[in-house]
């Protein structure tokens, strides 16, 4: 007997963002992991709360990433600029390679350190992943570390419905060229980026817009979304944080997915 495969439903990814930042937002996206709204979380290696997390992160089915981070101070010594400067420095090639490449380097080290293997696919905090100078090194370094696995990166590549100038302003900034250099390095990603917005929204708008990017995605595309249980101070997207996850954790959500013929799916597992 056949097992007939419904070809109405598209495979999506979900990831939370800056696991390891703080205790709510760890909270938040492990219960979300626990009810299965999640499959991928993207790890600040840096990030104070990682070490009291990451085992139980481990246990759960999503993938496991590297949050790349060059904007977010956490420890002395750390090399970080602002993300207006960073974008400046990387166009305008005053980055001294070596930097880069270490700075790279550390928190790979650092991951593999806490969750002893590679990481299942590599983004950027605030998507400096993308950016000129931080791209090369980091496929360099890929392509050095893990010459045989295929580990997924983020695109930040919009949706041809995309009206959202934050998205828009994102995916020039350097999207196009890392999915030619990934390409060519035979790395996969996601087809387009979900979940961009202006971090200011009530939970109503919250959830129109979660709808309106159910509704919009395809195959293949990748939901990013920032929650947490409860908000940090010094977060300034901390009281949005919750909001999401008031949303993203709603015992409506699987009817929300199931509407739209979605499955949350991992990247890492072929369909």
């Amino acid at each position: 007997m056949t097992t007939s495969i419904d070809v109405t439903r598209k495979r999506i990814a979900i990831c939370a963002d800056d696991f390891g930042m703080s205790a709510g937002i760890d909270e938040g996206i492990l219960e979300l992991g626990r009810l299965g709204r999640l499959s991928a979380v993207s790890c600040l290696v840096q990030g104070p709360a990682l070490s009291d997390h990451s085992s139980v992160l481990a246990l759960l089915p999503v993938d496991i990433g590297l949050h790349l981070n060059f904007t977010e101070a956490f420890a002395s010594g750390q090399f970080c600029l602002s993300l207006p400067r960073l974008i400046s420095a990387c166009y305008l090639r005053r980055l001294p390679a070596s930097l880069v490449a270490a700075t790279i380097a550390s928190q790979l080290d650092a991951f593999e350190t806490r969750f002893q293997r590679p990481p299942d696919f590599i983004d950027g905090h605030q998507h400096v992943h993308q950016l000129p100078l931080i791209r090369e090194q980091l496929l360099e370094s890929i392509g050095r570390r893990y010459p045989a696995r295929a580990l997924w990166l983020r695109s930040t590549q919009t949706g041809r419905h995309t009206m959202v100038v934050k998205a828009r302003i994102i995916a020039c900034l350097g999207a196009l060229t890392m999915r030619r250099l990934a390409k060519a390095q035979g790395l996969p990603m996601n087809r387009h980026l979900l979940g961009v917005y202006g971090f200011s929204a009530s939970p109503e708008k919250y959830l129109q817009l979660l709808m309106s990017w159910f509704a919009d995605a395809a195959d293949g595309d990748l939901l990013m979304c920032h929650p947490a249980s409860a908000a940090e101070a010094g977060d300034p997207i901390g009281q949005q944080r919750m909001r999401e996850f008031s949303i993203l954790a709603d015992r409506r959500f699987p009817a929300w997915i199931e509407q739209h013929r979605l499955t949350i799916a991992r990247l890492s597992s072929p369909p």
